[in-house]
């Protein structure tokens, strides 16, 4: 196993919302048998509230610095002993400081799905503040593709079959 794995067993999904994190990210937990953890669930658990409702009523800027508090919340846990799969929100590997702790402290695992597929799997974009606006949504995605290939690992998701996402990202060499 991958030496930084040895010493900080965490494995952190990576991508745009609706790639596929929290549905590869679970899958993955199961197979090593660690702790699987969606970032975005386990704020609304602690904020008793909805993302887009915390986006609506408190803005982008405190769902972030909420983001950035459970990220290091769930790293030290992981630090000490606990390893974990950790889905990301989307916008969560793009801040410089919770990439740097991420990238410290095992292995970003971006999953790169086309913005098509991505698109038929948002649905309703009530539920996903940054999905409102169509065109601003697509700008979005098109402005962290260069953040997300700073990830460790890159895997292309050609499919919806969550095996086949999972079985890639058990066969990369950086997993090995």
């Amino acid at each position: 196993m991958n030496v930084r794995l040895k010493r900080t067993p965490g494995l952190y999904m990576v991508g745009f919302m609706g790639s596929g994190k929290t549905t590869v990210g679970r899958h993955l937990a199961h197979r090593l048998g660690w702790s699987f953890f969606d970032l975005d669930h386990e704020i609304e658990a602690a904020e008793k509230t909805t993302i887009a409702e915390l986006f609506d009523a408190r803005g982008e800027p405190e769902f972030r610095r909420i983001e950035s508090e459970m990220l290091r919340q769930h790293v030290g846990w992981i630090e000490r002993g606990r390893p974990a799969v950790l889905a990301l929100g989307g916008g969560a590997f793009v801040d410089a400081a919770n990439r740097e702790l991420i990238l410290q402290n095992g292995i970003a695992i971006w999953l790169d799905c086309p913005f098509d597929r991505v698109l038929g799997r948002v649905g309703d974009t009530s539920v996903r503040p940054l999905a409102r606006d169509p065109q601003r949504f697509a700008a979005l995605y098109e402005s962290r593709r260069e953040v997300y290939a700073l990830a460790d690992v890159r895997i292309a998701i050609e499919s919806d079959d969550a095996e086949q996402a999972l079985e890639a990202v058990l066969n990369h060499p950086m997993l090995k």
